[in-house]
């Protein structure tokens, strides 16, 4: 039952209301506070303080009880997120576990989620590439899905904005495809990933290998050190969460940054059911949350309520915000709500070997990863069978043969054994999905969670077009290496689920008519325009790049715009 002492109500009124403080969330929550709004974070998980809720983060290999892997009992308890590589003993808290966050697959989905303040921005493998007009025009393009209502113009201002402040790691490439942000110096290529680059850009038109651009304080400016943020240290222990702040998360950056603003509060604990119509009044005025410890209703009533649950959940807690004028979720009349959900295709792999080189190796940890080759199919014209494309990464390594294997005599000197091996070189694809209207979430009529809240039910799966890009990726992938002069190339491909990307997005997609879209091109609810969504349910189409950075500039474009025509809807 909701909370009705109305003496504290006034207690309960803001000028507005941030749903989740992850990636867009934090910069939306940072945004309101810079600029004076009295604002409310909800966060339906534990709170996670920067530095002090680490546990792992200076932990050794031999100081985890089973040396980092996860044992079997807890594999077997949570078999939908242990698939996710980041799962291990040293970064399992910071992922839902399956048992405790249903859900109904009614196709096969693999939801990875991390339910605290940070959200997933603890756990993300941030690269972090901006959008090009390519991308945006996609659907206008292809005729396939609806034309995105904004271009690269209408948001580079806003990528420049955040990338200061985040602190992104990289080269001016001077590639259409990939625009150039305002970058910190990048993590260098090594000898074999620059000779691959090298011979790639001799041999092909428009393609490119290129250091991997990521959140990464290479080199830290003023705005990073007065945020309490220092340079990387390369140590690649990330997923554990960052003493130095060395890479941008929510925890170390946004949140402490908008609650120092002293407008902000925070409220974890709080499982967002429902945002409230005002019929009379024509819009959002407020949320209805159930406190997780005391399972109490409890509302909260603002001007503004910017959702930011991640992509599905956003889409969750419309679907739930009924009302006479909106039977079927708030905003949607064009019952596209839930619908054209799409995701990132990561199911294709290619690993081979290198004989040259072997002068070189490598020194330290590279926090970018390697090396990104942009997408290059279908990007000046339509040249494949299918539909977009695909990105990738490339690596090259050599490692130390040292091995813990066998017994006696046997183990000592596999000890001892510190020969390098040769040159092993891979690339993992990126490939874009098309949003389709077969691609929904809704809710469940019968299940419900242990909130009261209806379940997610999620319908989501590959089509053809995904066979035949993924085909495509391995071949020109395998003519590349080939080409290079790789051996013993090996292309594989898995089975694995959608939803093991950590990528999903759309259901609350923008459009220039109201009539197959649900947000207008400033991420307004077409119907309820105090309602802005901003994260990944908002997307359109997909691309091939990695979205986080475009959830944090628009995030931060969406409050500008509010702020600057509060009033004026």
């Amino acid at each position: 039952m909701a909370n009705l002492n109305i003496d504290s109500i006034k207690d309960r009124k803001f000028d507005a209301i941030v749903i989740g403080s992850g990636m867009s969330g934090g910069w939306a929550a940072k945004e309101l506070g810079d600029k004076g709004l009295k604002t409310l974070i909800l966060e339906r998980g534990r709170d996670v303080k920067h530095l002090k809720d680490y546990p792992t983060t200076n932990l050794y290999p031999w100081e985890f009880p089973h040396h980092g892997e996860v044992t079997a009992e807890i594999r077997e308890a949570n078999p939908i997120v242990n698939r996710c590589y980041a799962f291990g003993e040293d970064a399992m808290h910071f992922f839902v576990k399956d048992k405790e966050h249903p859900y109904v697959q009614e196709k096969p989905f693999d939801w990875i989620r991390g339910y605290q303040v940070g959200g997933k921005s603890l756990l993300w493998a941030r690269q972090t590439q901006r959008w090009s007009d390519f991308d945006f025009d996609g659907p206008a393009r292809d005729g396939f899905a609806v034309d995105w209502p904004i271009r690269y113009a209408d948001i580079a201002p806003w990528y420049s904005y955040v990338e200061k402040f985040a602190g992104i790691s990289g080269n001016k490439d001077g590639l259409a495809e990939l625009p150039d942000g305002e970058f910190l110096p990048a993590f260098p290529l090594n000898a074999v990933e620059t000779y691959f680059s090298k011979h790639v850009k001799s041999k092909y038109q428009n393609r490119h290998v290129i250091s991997a651009r990521c959140a990464h304080l290479s080199k830290p400016n003023q705005i990073h050190l007065d945020q309490g943020r220092g340079q990387c240290q390369e140590r690649t222990l990330c997923h554990r969460g960052c003493p130095f702040g060395g890479y941008f998360s929510a925890n170390s950056s946004t949140i402490p940054w908008a609650l120092k603003s002293g407008h902000v509060t925070l409220r974890p604990f709080s499982v967002v059911e429902s945002i409230f119509y005002d019929e009379q009044k024509g819009k959002a005025t407020g949320v209805r949350v159930i406190d997780t410890n005391t399972k109490e209703a409890i509302e909260y009533y603002a001007d503004v309520i910017f959702l930011n649950a991640a992509a599905l959940n956003s889409n969750l807690v419309l679907l739930n915000s009924t009302s006479h004028r909106f039977p079927n979720g708030l905003g949607n009349d064009s019952g596209t709500l839930g619908k054209y959900v799409a995701f990132h295709n990561y199911s294709a792999h290619i690993n081979a070997e290198y004989d040259g080189a072997k002068e070189w190796t490598t020194d330290g940890r590279n926090p970018a990863g390697g090396g990104y080759i942009p997408r290059f199919r279908n990007v000046y014209k339509q040249e494949t069978n299918f539909l977009r494309g695909y990105a990738a990464g490339f690596s090259a390594y050599r490692y130390n043969q040292t091995t813990s294997e066998g017994i006696g005599d046997e183990l000592k000197n596999n000890l001892k054994n510190d020969d390098l091996s040769g040159w092993k070189v891979g690339s993992h694809m990126m490939g874009e999905t098309i949003p389709k209207e077969s691609n929904y979430v809704a809710l469940d009529k019968s299940q419900k969670d242990p909130w009261g809240i209806p379940k997610l039910k999620i319908s989501v799966d590959y089509d053809d077009n995904d066979a035949k890009m993924k085909k495509d990726y391995v071949e020109q992938m395998t003519e590349m290496f080939t080409s290079a002069g790789f051996t013993n190339i090996k292309a594989s491909v898995d089975s694995r689920a959608p939803g093991l990307d950590i990528h999903e997005m759309g259901g609350v997609r923008m459009g220039k008519d109201p009539k197959t879209s649900m947000l207008d091109k400033w991420h307004r609810l077409h119907a309820c325009q105090n309602v802005y969504v901003t994260d990944g349910a908002s997307m359109t189409s997909t691309s091939c790049q990695n979205p986080s950075l475009t959830y944090m500039a628009f995030a931060a474009r969406a409050v500008d715009h509010w702020v600057t025509n509060k009033g004026k809807a």
